[in-house]
């Protein structure tokens, strides 16, 4: 039978046994801390994954609607969809932002220009709308007005809208356009009684806001970060080449098969 242990042995047996107890509940207070630590940093994630969800659903809204003569989210919409196009005639892609300065400059030097070769069928005309500006300013203007441009191209007035709102570029960016500006647009583009209605719902529903986003994505991962960039036949035009309407027109010619 064992005996038990007295005097110094038992003593030191004891305080040794009294360490391993202290060692293991600190152990474990510890593993419990790091594990409610690791959770609230998770939950601290997928919240702040959330509120960014929610605030990103509350600027571009929940429509998934794209243009007839955009063709799916994150194509450019082609300005001069029912013109028949000319034999070998090249491909125009304009990248522009509605508050960038440069594309209203590009707009008055070469915008008519533009409009016109693409209603004779010269080129096919596609726009590309981005919202760097936004980006830049923490304001959602350009994001606003572009789903405002594809409700007038619903009421076949998009190129009117479209140039009425480079016309009238606020003097600071970041400004904007106030609704009633944006309804002058609208109204000065020939749209009227129930069609502006059914603009002006449409702009409220923010039906195309969503299809904006994605064009500015889209371009974005194709490497396309300013504005305004101009590929004709996929290749960038040089403005520093092709400086004036009557250089884009050789330019065009140019380029056609």
């Amino acid at each position: 039978m064992a005996k038990k242990m007295t005097g110094p042995a038992s003593a030191r047996q004891a305080k040794i046994e009294a360490a391993r107890k202290n060692d293991n509940g600190a152990g474990v207070s510890k593993i419990i801390v790091a594990a409610v630590v690791v959770v609230v940093a998770i939950i601290a994630v997928v919240g702040g994954v959330v509120i960014a969800q929610e605030k990103k659903q509350d600027r571009v809204g929940t429509s998934t609607a794209v243009p007839a003569a955009a063709g799916a989210m994150g194509e450019g919409f082609v300005a001069n969809k029912d013109v028949t196009l000319a034999a070998g005639a090249p491909t125009l892609d304009v990248y522009e932002d509605f508050q960038c300065p440069a594309c209203a400059q590009f707009e008055r030097i070469m915008g008519s220009t533009v409009t016109d070769l693409a209603a004779q069928g010269k080129i096919k005309l596609v726009y590309h709308l981005k919202t760097i500006i936004d980006g830049n300013t923490g304001t959602t203007h350009s994001l606003t007005m572009g789903n405002a441009a594809m409700c007038a191209a619903d009421a076949g007035t998009f190129q009117p809208f479209h140039d009425d709102v480079y016309a009238n570029m606020p003097a600071q960016e970041g400004e904007g356009w106030t609704q009633a500006q944006t309804k002058a647009f609208a109204e000065k583009a020939g749209i009227s009684g129930s069609a502006l209605d059914t603009w002006t719902t449409c702009v409220n529903d923010k039906k195309y806001t969503k299809y904006v986003q994605s064009t500015e994505d889209a371009s974005n991962r194709a490497g396309i970060t300013g504005t305004p960039t101009v590929l004709l036949a996929g290749a960038k035009v040089d403005f520093n080449q092709v400086s004036d309407a009557a250089a884009l027109t050789a330019a065009v010619e140019a380029a056609t098969k």
